[in-house]
Formats: structure tokens, sequence, C-alpha cells
């Protein structure tokens, strides 16, 4: 069955949805544990990580932690898979750099690539909305098997620029940010809570369901689903 929908844009999660989250695990994962202690030591100056760093020392409540017990909290956020922003930021500048060094190339399933294309041509909007970092969203979409994805997107949201995504308020944060009312946005992701706050906040919301996924056999609730981008026919909305 094809499921069809005439909205102005298409928000994506990214694991389970569009990629693998195996790759995520097994690849991105250790990669980032291999190189947290030297982004800590090299680039502490940056805002950007001592900004992360200060929040993770928040976090734990160690005020005046030094970088390797601020290295030791991460690795156990990762051990847990904690959506934790810190971690989520440190991890994307690692990627990031991974990714430009070519050290790393990201992972997409065979139906995504073709339908984000055709849906950008017939003038649908998209956008990406991950518990990964905008900084690692970006390089994942720069540096894919297929080249670099980024005109087809415009805009990335995370939980620091847009909020927890199992809120509904993250959802019509994104929704005012855009400029789009939520009716005319469909959100496509694995995971029934996030399904759950997209539809609350008004929003279609389609649910990814592919086998080997961690949340397939759960399911998506009683959200429609579909197995590929390929069964959801997109069209452009025209008021």
């Amino acid at each position: 069955m094809t499921l069809r929908h005439t909205v102005d844009a298409v928000v994506l999660d990214i694991e389970g949805t569009t990629s693998a989250t195996g790759f995520v695990v097994d690849v991105l994962y250790p990669y980032a544990r291999s190189r947290f202690a030297a982004l800590l030591s090299e680039r502490s100056g940056d805002p950007e990580v001592a900004r992360a760093v200060a929040q993770v020392r928040e976090a734990i409540g160690e005020p005046g932690a030094d970088a390797v017990r601020v290295e030791k909290a991460l690795n156990a956020w990762l051990d847990e898979d904690r959506k934790a922003t810190p971690l989520k930021t440190l991890q994307g500048l690692v990627w990031a750099e991974g990714f430009a060094r070519g050290d790393l190339v990201s992972h997409f399933y065979d139906d995504v690539v073709p339908e984000l294309r055709a849906w950008h041509s017939s003038g649908v909007r998209l956008y990406v909305y991950s518990s990964g970092s905008v900084a690692a969203q970006r390089a994942w979409f720069t540096h894919s098997p297929e080249g670099d994805l980024t005109s087809l997107l415009s805009g990335l949201y995370d939980t620091e620029n847009a909020g927890p995504k199992q809120e509904a308020e993250s959802y019509r944060r994104i929704s005012g940010s855009t400029g789009i009312e939520p009716a005319k946005l469909l959100f496509l992701s694995d995971r029934p809570g996030e399904l759950d706050a997209a539809r609350a906040a008004g929003w279609h919301a389609v649910g990814i369901r592919r086998p080997g996924e961690p949340y397939f056999e759960q399911g998506v609730g009683d959200h429609a689903a579909v197995g590929t981008f390929d069964e959801i026919t997109v069209s452009r909305s025209t008021s």
C-alpha cells in the first residue's frame, strides 16, 4: 500500500529511518570514544566545546571536573546510549572531523536518497530532526556514499535548537521556525514516542519500520507505517 501526503515539507529522523542504527552504534560510537580525549585537549578553547564541557560538569554535579573526568562521563553516557545534549554536541564535532578527513562515510538505506531527490524536485522542502547534533547531521549529509546531499535540505534541528524529540512543544517550535503550519508538515521516524509528539503538535506522522532496527518489533502504535520511503507519495501543497 502506498501512502499519499500533500504537504509543504517532510522532516526526517535519521537513525532507523533514513539510515541504519547499527552503523551509528558499530562505527560512529567507537570512533567518537577513540577521539574524545584529543578533542577535549586540542579544542578546549573552542566556544562549542567549552559550552558542552560546562554542560557535562553541570550534569554530573562536578563544576571542577577535569578533561579525564569529562571523558569518563561521556563514555558512560555512550554505554547507556543516553540522549544527552553535550554528548551529542561533542560526538558531532568528532564525527565532523572524521568525515572531513575521509575516515568516515555515512550510511543511507537504498530507497532513501532517490525519494529525497524526487520530493525536493517537486518543491517539497526537506528538514532533519535528529537527536544527533546539527554538526553531526551536516557531516552525515555532506559525506554520503552518493556525495554531498546538503543542497536537498532546508534546515537541521536537534535537541538543542528544537528540544526533546518526544515532546510536542519541540515540533511546535520547528513549525514556527520553518514558517510552515503544522498541518502541512510530515514527520518520518521509527520511534512511536516521537510520532506521537509530532501528531500532538498537529503534524502528519508516518512510522518507518525496517527489519533489524531496534524498534521494528515494537511497532509504531496506531500510526500509519511503511517499510521503505518509496511506499510514500509526497506532493507539494498548492495552498
